[in-house]
């Protein structure tokens, strides 16, 4: 059953870039901006990753902490956020567990081919750890995705 609004996030999120275990807990009084992606270092992926960089300081400021998901692993995170100096955490979630949680995996099709994957969604958690809001794939607009989350803000 994949997470809606409403619902509290797992506590064991995954582990980080370098290989530390991420854990709702560690988010407790901030709001979480939680985003999965499909893939490191492709175009869509870093442009959404690069609106997120370039208006961290405002999100910050707007009480929210980031978190990036993708099936990649840690060494591919770690040259991701070195070419695109991203100042927040990405977690490897190469066991697939926490993209079947919120259930943002599934099947895909891309030139007429089917292949599994993870669908671009955006979960919006508050303080105490419940999703708020769900920007959902077809919504998300990733070159002004920082800005799509901080108009939910206001």
């Amino acid at each position: 059953m994949a997470l809606t609004v409403g619902d509290k996030i797992p506590e064991i999120l995954g582990i980080d870039q370098d290989g530390k275990e991420v854990k709702a807990s560690d988010y407790k009084g901030s709001k979480l901006v939680l985003y999965f992606y499909p893939k490191d270092n492709t175009p869509g992926c870093t442009a959404q990753a690069c609106s997120i960089r370039d208006n961290f300081s405002q999100l910050r400021k707007a009480g929210y902490q980031i978190l990036g998901v993708s099936v990649d692993n840690e060494k591919s995170h770690q040259k991701f956020i070195e070419k695109q100096q991203l100042p927040f955490p990405l977690i490897a979630d190469t066991d697939k567990k926490l993209v079947e949680q919120f259930g943002v995996w599934g099947e895909k099709t891309l030139a007429g081919r089917k292949y599994m994957g993870t669908f671009r969604t955006t979960f919006l958690i508050n303080e105490s750890g419940i999703i708020e809001q769900i920007i959902t794939p077809k919504e998300i607009k990733t070159k002004e995705h920082a800005q799509q989350i901080l108009d939910l803000n206001k």
